[in-house]
């Protein structure tokens, strides 16, 4: 798997370029009179391209009658909780722009995980376009944690309650108050993620440097990180991170 490293000064700057990329991607498919596709992820850093989109020099110019929001993954929590990834961008994107609402797809985290597997699969087959038998998103933004997992896609763990091959439900096992919780999420699956046009990671922090040292340089454990399998259809993936990520490479 090839990979193609884009490095920027600090993680503003690769928020700010990130979001010029997409205005620009954006507005073509709407001069070929297409809809882009693009699925989100959370994080500090999608929080920061989401600021910057909101700016009027952004808001008030990208054709959102032209683009459908997804999320690659989501927590089973309440749009309203804090760890919830579409409650984060609603908060400081959907808010402050004027997107049609039936052009924002959210995971419902608060419905029965199983369940919403099932649907959500449905809804991205209904609407995005269909390639190879899978959703060909035209872009799909993704984070990485430490422990080399994205969308969530962690090591050692497979999706349950797969629908349509698109996506499924995954547990994590979460330290609280002296004991272990179960957390239950729903994800975009590997192939889903492999199918698009573009896979684009956002790495950005010292402590995700090592890992990213060791996936970069296909260090035999790097085969254990979900992150380092992921690419597009062509092959390649593309990593966009800042000095501090970069400090072990």
């Amino acid at each position: 798997m090839e990979i193609k490293i884009k490095k920027f000064k600090t993680d503003e700057i690769l928020a700010e370029e990130l979001a010029l990329k997409l205005k620009e991607e954006i507005e073509e498919k709407y001069r070929s009179n297409d809809k882009f596709f693009l699925s989100l992820s959370g994080g500090s850093t999608p929080r920061l391209l989401f600021k910057i989109l909101a700016e009027p020099r952004f808001a008030e110019h990208i054709k959102w009658q032209n683009l459908h929001l997804f999320w690659g993954d989501e927590r089973c929590v309440p749009p309203e909780d804090s760890e919830s990834n579409y409650g984060m961008t609603k908060k400081f994107l959907l808010d402050k722009i004027k997107t049609p609402e039936e052009n924002i797809h959210r995971i419902k985290g608060e419905a029965i995980p199983e369940e919403e597997a099932l649907r959500y699969a449905g809804e991205i087959k209904n609407t995005v376009p269909v390639k190879n038998n899978l959703p060909r998103f035209d872009c799909i933004l993704l984070g990485m944690g430490e422990d080399g997992h994205t969308a969530s896609l962690f090591p050692g763990r497979e999706l349950y309650a797969v629908a349509q091959n698109i996506c499924g439900v995954a547990e994590k096992s979460i330290t609280e108050n002296g004991g272990v919780n179960i957390q239950k999420r729903v994800s975009l699956t590997k192939d889903a993620i492999c199918n698009a046009e573009q896979v684009i990671f956002l790495v950005t922090g010292n402590k995700k440097s090592k890992i990213l040292y060791e996936i970069i340089n296909e260090v035999p454990i790097s085969k254990n990180y979900p992150a380092s399998g992921i690419k597009n259809i062509l092959g390649y993936s593309e990593w966009w991170i800042d000095e501090d990520a970069a400090l072990s490479l």
